[in-house]
């Protein structure tokens, strides 16, 4: 009899759903943003354009063919040759070797060191929070663009030059936001426990500060490197970006202007398709993982 009423109740425990993880809700959360995830196939799609592509079309991107300079799209050339005979689409594939790897390269660097300088300064606060932040407003005041414009100009900037500058002078805005969160967090219980219990202030901020503006960090991310990609593309589209025979969709942009104006439209709207893509796509995934780590939206 006990068996017979205990029946039911096992087959409603049965019927209930299982829980989900707070990551899956995190993961179904960002699925849900169709902006986001048509941004993160049009950069794994970028991502295999240039880097898998030139294995299966691989081209000559070294040696100038007069001969074939200046052909339309057509068979053998399915974006057509530029001024100096180099294919357009092996040329789009190492052009955008070039800008994605500076791009991701400068933007996680300058995330790096604003996490680091924006948790030191919101965690020491006093006149060291002061001096430091006053540092950062400063670097702020001055255009991003026209310092590396004088760089470009004083030196031969190189793929590795280039995500060095364009890192110190982007990690400030990543600076300010680590810092307003480290100025919430430090004030959290397990902070103040860890500092009473003779915890280091090293450890306070390595294993505790900077851990919990991850969410914060990897959204900002997102919108640096797209940011990068607009610095290379603007140096290299005034002529001071990487040097010949390296390139990337900037310096492609600046090299096929003036040939677009003769009707050679192959030479112009590939880069610079390719470039608003890239970028538009790295803000909207940027923008899905903002929703992705609302707390609020979660719930």
């Amino acid at each position: 009899m006990s068996h017979t009423a205990l029946q039911p109740t096992a087959t409603i425990e049965n019927d209930l759903p299982a829980p989900v993880s707070n990551r899956a809700l995190m993961i179904r959360r960002l699925l849900r943003n169709k902006l986001a995830v048509a941004g993160i196939a049009v950069v794994l799609f970028a991502f295999v354009f240039s880097f898998l592509g030139p294995l299966l079309y691989p081209t000559d991107q070294m040696h100038v063919d007069l001969g074939s300079a200046g052909l339309a799209p057509g068979d053998g050339h399915p974006l057509g040759t530029d001024a100096v005979g180099f294919d357009q689409l092996g040329r789009m594939m190492v052009g955008g070797q070039v800008s994605l790897v500076i791009g991701l390269a400068a933007g996680i660097l300058a995330t790096m060191i604003g996490s680091v300088w924006g948790s030191v300064a919101g965690y020491a606060g006093g006149w060291i929070d002061a001096v430091m932040m006053r540092i950062v407003d400063s670097g702020i005041a001055i255009p991003a663009l026209f310092i590396l414009l004088v760089i470009s100009a004083i030196t031969s900037p190189n793929s590795l030059t280039m995500i060095v500058v364009i890192a110190a002078l982007s990690w400030l805005v990543p600076s300010r936001l680590v810092r307003a969160e480290t100025l919430s967090l430090k004030q959290r219980d397990y902070v103040l426990t860890l500092r009473g219990i003779g915890g280091s202030h090293w450890r306070v901020v390595g294993r505790h500060i900077v851990p919990n503006t991850v969410s914060t960090l990897v959204v900002n991310a997102t919108f640096q490197v797209a940011d990068a990609i607009l610095l290379v593309a603007y140096v290299s589209y005034l002529g001071m970006g990487v040097q010949a025979p390296s390139t990337d969709w900037g310096g492609m942009l600046s090299a096929g202007l003036n040939a677009a104006y003769s009707g050679q439209w192959w030479l112009i709207l590939p880069p610079g398709i390719a470039i608003i893509l890239v970028v538009c796509a790295f803000n909207a995934i940027g923008d899905g993982l903002r929703d992705m780590f609302d707390v609020k939206g979660q719930q």
